[in-house]
């Protein structure tokens, strides 16, 4: 039986912490900015933080899963890891960006737009969902 869970906060959280659709931090002129589509290394760092927090209180202090049958009472920190890993990789405009500004693919802009983070949180969505639930990636402790 498949858990949902993992993947359905890992998502949530992509979306809601990238760096500037919703918020950055450190902003690009201010301390924290809202909606303005930039992105940097140090937001990237501290949203990546801010997710990392995130996905291990969901996922491993108040457990959430989606499924019938709770399997394990180990604490499984391969969702967490595989998360922390793609959101930091998959962030438009860190790595690459998708639809890009003038381009299909960009490269390093640090920028970001509406339909890039469509993309990238299905990249992602795809992504963690396979290592998830099809390659049953787990890293178990006690």
């Amino acid at each position: 039986m498949s858990d949902w869970g993992p993947v359905f906060v890992a998502v949530v959280l992509f979306i809601l912490l990238t760096p500037g659709l919703l918020i950055q931090v450190p902003g690009r002129n201010k301390c924290i900015e809202f909606g303005n589509f930039q992105t940097s290394g140090a937001s990237i760092l501290v949203h990546s933080i801010l997710y990392f927090s995130l996905i291990c209180i969901f996922l491993l202090a108040i457990g959430v899963h989606m499924y019938l049958l709770h399997l394990s009472t180990m604490a499984d920190w391969g969702p967490v890891v595989i998360g922390v890993v793609l959101f930091v990789l998959l962030q438009p405009g860190l790595l690459f960006q998708l639809p890009g500004h003038n381009r299909q693919l960009e490269f390093g802009s640090l920028k970001t737009n509406g339909k890039a983070i469509a993309v990238h949180t299905l990249i992602f969505f795809t992504l963690y969902a396979i290592l998830i639930l099809a390659v049953h990636v787990h890293i178990y402790t006690g």
